[in-house]
């Protein structure tokens, strides 16, 4: 009789189990949100030169804190359990003051970020606008030609950038019938793509009737757009981009990865993987007004605006009120109303700023479902919390 690998006494199942079609259901993406590369395409992001990690910093001492949740009292260790992370980390004033992996993530091993690839594009954007290389105000034709006739036809790199594109398309995580599962098929992230890849898919889309820039709508072929812009704007692919313009300033000490098409065409909205220390590198960057190093990375005022400004009208119209009521969404960053600020990405990914305490919180997790509106709760109430105890 075949004993169990040691790849099943770990996760529980055998590697030859996880495919295209159950890579994001559990309990298949305990591992496979760590190792997206062997079911996707994916280019690389180069490390910084030189670049060593630092010893972890014990969180241990935590664990059994309780915290006050929407949905009620508990330990910290019970609502990691609960909420299905797989890594914490927390930094203080600059310094990282406690790490926290599951016993399925070893320490440096980088994790999809889903939805947070759309914040971390969103830097891109900024560092070439104050190269003066993207006009935020322009037409999305005046970078893809292509797109006129389609949704983006009359639209601006400002209604890609905040979400108010009036696109006729819905974010359909589960329906195997629906326009978002022929956009994963594009993507290669669901099996059976034909020929169709992201680029054509994202300008075969259609508007709604109503105006562009009134309502917050969260649609991700938004965020891919943007990747297609940005390489546009500077002649360079976006991974190419993100190892340049971002990890090497930003001193990132693992290396990264995007989910690519056939054509090579970035994931942008969706396909980042990275280390949750490189995560929360990004997120001290952006507390520090841009600055990362002693260097300025991306404009202070693309960060002030960032963390300030966009349309309350907008969001308060759109799909995310019930998580913030007095949010806002800019440059594809969430603003809490109360002065933090954050990315999201499904299934339980966050990077959650807060300049009043100086700290910054990344969890990344495996939660079976996609979204899950109480656990999110759960989650802006637990970084809260977790913020005023470190």
């Amino acid at each position: 009789m075949t004993s169990p690998t040691q790849f099943e006494e770990k996760f529980g199942f055998r590697r030859g189990d996880v495919t295209l079609v159950n890579w994001r259901t559990a309990p298949f993406n305990r591992w496979s949100f760590q190792n997206v590369g062997e079911l996707v395409p994916s280019a690389r992001i180069g490390a910084s030169a030189g670049a060593s990690e630092t010893t972890g910093a014990d969180f241990s001492g935590l664990l059994g804190e309780t915290v006050s949740l929407s949905s009620g009292t508990e330990t910290i260790a019970a609502f990691l359990d609960r909420s299905s992370a797989d890594a914490l980390a927390v930094m203080k004033g600059g310094r990282f003051v406690g790490d926290w992996f599951a016993p399925h993530m070893p320490s440096g091993n980088r994790h999809i970020a889903f939805s947070i690839s759309k914040s971390l594009t969103a830097i891109l954007a900024g560092i070439l606008e104050g190269e003066g290389r993207f006009d935020p105000e322009a037409p999305i034709t005046a970078y893809v030609p292509g797109a006129t006739g389609s949704a983006y036809g009359d639209a601006t790199v400002r209604h890609v950038l905040d979400m108010t594109v009036s696109l006729d398309f819905e974010e359909a995580y589960l329906d195997p019938e629906s326009a978002f599962a022929r956009y994963r098929r594009a993507t290669l992230w669901n099996p059976g793509g034909g020929d169709e890849g992201l680029e054509e898919f994202l300008l075969s889309l259609k508007r709604r009737p109503e105006p562009h820039g009134e309502v917050f709508r969260y649609r991700s072929p938004n965020s891919d757009l943007l990747g297609i812009l940005v390489e546009r704007a500077s002649g360079k692919r976006v991974p190419e981009l993100f190892s340049e313009k971002l990890w090497a300033p930003l001193g990132a000490c693992g290396e990264g990865a995007i989910t690519v098409d056939r054509a090579g065409t970035a994931r942008a909205a969706g396909g980042v993987s990275l280390t949750p220390r490189d995560l929360a590198r990004v997120g001290e960057m952006m507390r520090q007004g841009g600055v990362a190093n002693g260097r300025q990375v991306v404009p202070e005022a693309w960060v002030r605006d960032t963390t300030t400004a966009g349309s309350l009208e907008a969001w308060k119209r759109g799909d995310f009120a019930h998580l913030f009521a007095e949010g806002r969404y800019r440059n594809k960053w969430y603003q809490s109303g109360k002065g933090s600020y954050c990315g999201i990405g499904i299934h339980g990914q966050w990077l959650f700023v807060d300049p009043a305490s100086e700290v910054v919180i990344v969890k990344m997790s495996s939660q079976p479902t996609p979204v899950d509106d109480p656990l999110d709760h759960d989650n802006v109430d637990f970084f809260e919390a977790l913020a005023k105890m470190v």
